[in-house]
């Protein structure tokens, strides 16, 4: 969900530079307007935007009834100045998308979910997930409460699209930002969740929010890094069956990812796939801009480590996920080719590719003018 300001790749700096020079103005309704100030020339991209009538991050796929479905976050250009801990993602709502194919048509719904709607909830809807289960569709998602501490909500719905009811409270023992819900092919679901920074991930390192706790990790670059979390659902979706418990991620001597190995080590965005009977544990690396994976046996792993499933975005943020779809496999993530701003970004599909071993081919999401992938939708 959020990139700390601080330590950018040189194409996220170039691309700072460019919108610090072509700041567009705020459109009405939160529209896109394209523009000769916008994030790039479309030819340098592999892919192209999903949609272009909103501004979207962020996006969980699904497939339901052999119809695509993305949940992401619905972007807003605010007022609010750039900040470390995110504060200019000022995002009130949910919007879905939906279509019948990769490369098809795209449908924007209305909107599925406002914070108004939220009865505990403040500002500030971060990136969502969502599940299906016995008819009914489940819409997780990560908004700031009263006090200021980020909650994991859950609210339903009978249509994939919304709207979507939320529930009076946040689920309870949960926290940080990013929920990611994985049902195993038994029927269990888990819900993986955490952020560093201004995710608050480190302000909660034993379930109790610390509001004057560390404004970005540990500090302990040579300790095990933060982990993400996981903990089971029960039965109605709604609640934790367990207190959530650490995703350690692993080097290829089995010793826990450090603190200080920011281009392997978790920062924000767990999503969980399986692939040949093995769980695939994926996540950005925050300040590094990777978006990497590691597999294990276990959907509580632990993990080793195992490469990088894309090379950095245009923008400070990556976030993404893995979904199936007519017998091959395709990787949602976001960049800023519209507007050149992280806090207004765009959804976009590739397909995603692996080597016989299992592992991941690593995909560059920028392509040289002579050289495209002729498969990018």
């Amino acid at each position: 969900m959020l990139m700390p300001l601080r330590k950018l790749a040189p194409l996220a700096l170039a691309t700072t530079l460019l919108a610090t020079a072509c700041q567009p103005s705020a459109q009405p309704e939160n529209k896109v307007q394209e523009s000769s100030d916008s994030g790039g020339d479309a030819s340098d991209y592999l892919s192209q935007p999903l949609v272009k009538d909103i501004y979207t991050a962020d996006p969980s796929a699904h497939v339901w009834n052999g119809k695509i479905y993305v949940y992401p976050s619905h972007d807003i250009d605010g007022p609010t100045p750039e900040d470390d801990l995110g504060a200019h993602f000022e995002m009130r709502d949910y919007r879905i998308l939906s279509m019948d194919k990769i490369g098809g048509p795209v449908t924007v719904g209305p909107v599925a979910l406002d914070v108004k709607d939220v009865p505990w909830a403040d500002k500030q809807m971060w990136a969502p997930d969502a599940a299906y289960k016995n008819g009914t569709f489940y819409l997780y998602f990560p908004a700031k409460d009263k006090e200021g501490a980020f909650r994991i909500g859950v609210a339903t719905s009978k249509n994939p699209m919304g709207p979507f009811k939320a529930q009076p409270q946040p689920i309870k023992g949960s926290y940080s930002i990013d929920p990611a819900v994985f049902t195993d092919d038994d029927g269990q679901s888990y819900v993986y969740f955490g952020g560093i920074w201004g995710g608050q991930l480190q302000r909660n390192v034993d379930g109790t929010y610390d509001a004057n706790g560390s404004k970005t990790d540990l500090g302990q670059d040579d300790k095990p890094a933060l982990a993400p979390r996981v903990a089971k659902l029960t039965g109605d979706m709604l609640e934790f069956t367990e207190t959530p418990k650490a995703v350690q991620i692993m080097d290829e001597k089995g010793k826990p990812l450090l603190g200080g190995d920011h281009d392997r080590r978790f920062f924000e965005a767990s999503w969980m796939h399986k692939y040949m009977g093995k769980y695939y544990f994926s996540y950005s690396t925050g300040d590094t801009h990777y978006l990497a994976y590691a597999i294990g046996d276990s959907p509580y792993g632990p993990f080793t480590y195992k490469g990088r499933i894309l090379e950095p975005v245009e923008g400070w943020t990556t976030h993404h996920s893995i979904v199936e779809w007519n017998g091959r496999w395709w990787l949602f993530y976001a960049d800023t080719q519209l507007s050149g701003q992280t806090r207004l970004r765009n959804v976009k599909v590739t397909e995603l590719r692996y080597n016989p071993d299992g592992t991941i081919q690593t995909i560059n999401p920028l392509v040289a003018k002579s050289g495209k992938d002729s498969a990018a939708p």
